[in-house]
């Protein structure tokens, strides 16, 4: 049975997993747990935080019994897999497939379904085969290109929305020598990115309607701050940056880079949607102003190392990135907290910040709103955190929102979720 020693378990062990790829430490760090009984877990804060319980359902609860001694291979093959879910785990072929059955002893909502396999199909177009030809019963994923086509087909029932999901720019804002910026004849520069106006002027020179047009095929929704409307401590007052190709360029001259300079656009080509053609779409963008752009595209699973770690001591080691954050929490703070508060490893603060936005101002405002309860007061400091760290700082460029789209067959219709998550329980009669 499920239990309070659980809970201890799992959040000790989250942190000191060797080579892990997520310590979890944005959610765990600052907080103690302490036992009460079988059933009761006490968890203690510096100061008042209102958001740990969003925290904590982050962390993902393990068995203390079926974990201890195992190893992240024992639990990636199902060996240590044990839940209280409302499916149990029957098997996984890696590669293949991954079978659950109905927990009929589940003590909330049965399941709708006494069997569900997942198939991993990586390519979108053989995924929306295997759905067409009925090999499949639903889908995740569904490209942009393929939406329209889909939408007249009667024999698939579409379900989508916008994703709490930003996609954005992170920029070197802390080497005078940064590895991957040069002048124009090859030799040293001083980091021109550390230079607002640059920024600034990087964000004038992007196209976001042509970038949500052509790249997303119009399934996306361009940005101008970490959240869409709607979500708590989102900005009334920011807009996304209109495409200025001219002021960027006065922009530039105003620092000192009328001539530009080279410099490489470094993104994953398997995290995102479209992700490696945004990469190229922004190169393109960024040489109409002088800036000789270049890009390298690479796995996530390279990708993230080197993005936040793969530098001298252990320092990001890109100065130009392609990345996405979606918000754990529903609200701004995630994002501010991880990829605009300064970095400090320590506290679990700025734990994405790979450009090293660092403002004394806005580091006080978020941590101002994460010990205030009331959530109309929180709201007004996220937004004006946000106003001064993206929209006067230019401490991160948003491009836009990704929209998720799912596929079922007719007959079935997925609730579509803003975390972008597909789960089994999502998934229902039409």
């Amino acid at each position: 049975p499920f239990s309070a020693d659980d809970v201890l378990f799992t959040v000790e062990r989250a942190q000191n997993v060797p080579n892990s790829p997520s310590s979890f430490v944005t959610y765990l760090k600052g907080k103690t747990f302490l036992k009460i009984d079988d059933h009761t877990v006490h968890i203690k804060t510096a100061k008042p935080y209102p958001l740990m319980p969003n925290d904590m359902t982050t962390v993902k609860i393990i068995s203390a019994k079926a974990g201890k001694g195992a190893s992240t291979e024992d639990y990636n093959s199902g060996k240590a897999t044990i839940g209280t879910g409302p499916y149990k785990f029957v098997e996984w072929v890696p590669g293949d497939r991954i079978v659950l059955e109905r927990n009929d002893d589940y003590f909330g909502t049965k399941a709708k379904f006494d069997k569900v396999t997942f198939k991993p199909i990586k390519s979108g177009p053989a995924r929306i085969s295997a759905l067409l030809a009925g090999d499949v019963d639903f889908i995740d994923n569904v490209p942009p290109l393929d939406v329209a086509r889909l939408k007249k087909d009667n024999s698939v029932q579409l379900s989508g929305g916008p994703s709490n999901r930003v996609i954005y720019l992170h920029m070197d804002q802390f080497r005078e020598d940064s590895p991957h910026i040069k002048a124009k004849d090859g030799g040293a520069i001083k980091n021109p990115l550390m230079d607002v106006r640059v920024r600034k002027a990087i964000s004038l020179s992007i196209n976001r309607d042509a970038i949500v047009d052509r790249v997303m095929e119009g399934v996306a929704v361009k940005a101008g701050q970490l959240l869409p409307a709607g979500f708590h401590g989102v900005s009334e007052n920011m807009k996304p940056d209109p495409y200025d190709p001219k002021m960027a360029k006065k922009l530039m001259a105003d620092a000192g880079y009328s001539d530009g300079f080279k410099m490489v656009v470094h993104g994953p080509n398997d995290r995102y949607i479209n992700d490696a053609r945004i990469a190229e779409a922004l190169a393109q963008m960024l040489n109409r102003v002088g800036i000789e752009a270049s890009v390298e595209t690479m796995t996530k699973a390279v990708y993230f190392g080197r993005a936040s770690r793969g530098g001298p001591d252990k320092s990001p080691e890109f100065s130009f990135m392609v990345l996405g954050w979606g918000a754990g929490s529903g609200e701004a703070s995630s994002p501010l907290k991880a990829l605009l508060h300064t970095y400090d490893k320590s506290k679990g603060l700025g734990a994405a910040n790979r450009g090293r936005h660092s403002d004394a101002e806005v580091d006080s405002l978020i941590q101002k709103a994460l010990a205030t309860v009331d959530a109309d007061a929180r709201g007004k400091l996220l937004a004006t955190a946000t106003e001064k760290a993206v929209g006067e700082n230019y401490g991160v460029i948003p491009l836009h929102y990704q929209v998720n789209t799912w596929a079922a067959k007719a007959g079935y219709k997925y609730q579509p979720r803003t975390d972008e998550r597909t789960i089994v329980m999502g998934l229902g009669a039409n």
